[in-house]
C-alpha cells in the first residue's frame, strides 16, 4: 500500500513556527495519535498529540505554563521532548498513515505500527507513542 502525503507549502503552522515552508500531517488508524512534521528555515520538528492516554509522564516540563502531558515531539537535532502546547495537532481531516508504513521529512521519520506512532531524527532520538505508554529518548 502507497501512503499518500499531504502538503501544504507555506501554510500557517498550529506548533512552532508561524511560518513552515512544508507541512506533514497524518493520524493513526485508530484516529488517537494525531502528528505533523514541519519545516521552516532549515529547522524540522515532529509532533504527535494523543486524544486518549495513560501518561507515562506526570511532571509538569519546566516553565510550561500552557497544556502538557499529551503532546510529544524531536527536532532534526537533540532528544525528543514532552512539549508545552498552547493549541493541537489533532484533525480529523488527517490522513491515516497505515501500519507498517512510514513519512519522512526535513530529516525525521515517523513510523505507524499497531503498537504507536515512532519519529525520530538521523540521530536516532525521538518518541514512541500509545494510547497505554509514552516514551522519549
Amino acid at each position: 500500500m502507497v501512503f499518500k502525503a499531504v502538503l501544504f507549502v507555506s501554510c500557517v503552522c498550529l506548533a512552532g513556527p508561524a511560518l513552515a515552508n512544508d507541512l506533514l500531517t497524518f493520524q493513526s488508524p485508530t484516529g488517537n495519535i494525531h502528528c505533523s512534521i514541519y519545516t521552516w528555515d532549515n529547522n524540522a520538528e515532529a509532533r504527535c498529540d494523543l486524544q486518549e492516554l495513560t501518561p507515562s509522564y506526570t511532571k509538569r516540563p519546566a516553565g510550561c505554563d500552557l497544556d502538557w502531558g499529551s503532546s510529544f515531539a524531536v527536532g532534526a537535532e537533540g532528544r525528543g521532548v514532552l512539549a508545552c502546547v498552547g493549541d493541537t495537532v489533532v484533525d480529523r481531516r488527517n490522513p491515516v498513515l497505515p501500519y507498517g508504513e512510514a513519512v519522512s521529512l526535513g530529516g525525521l521519520s515517523c513510523v505507524s505500527a499497531k503498537t504507536g506512532i515512532t519519529c525520530t531524527n538521523a540521530a536516532g532520538h525521538g518518541f514512541s507513542v500509545a494510547k497505554a505508554k509514552q516514551r522519549l529518548y
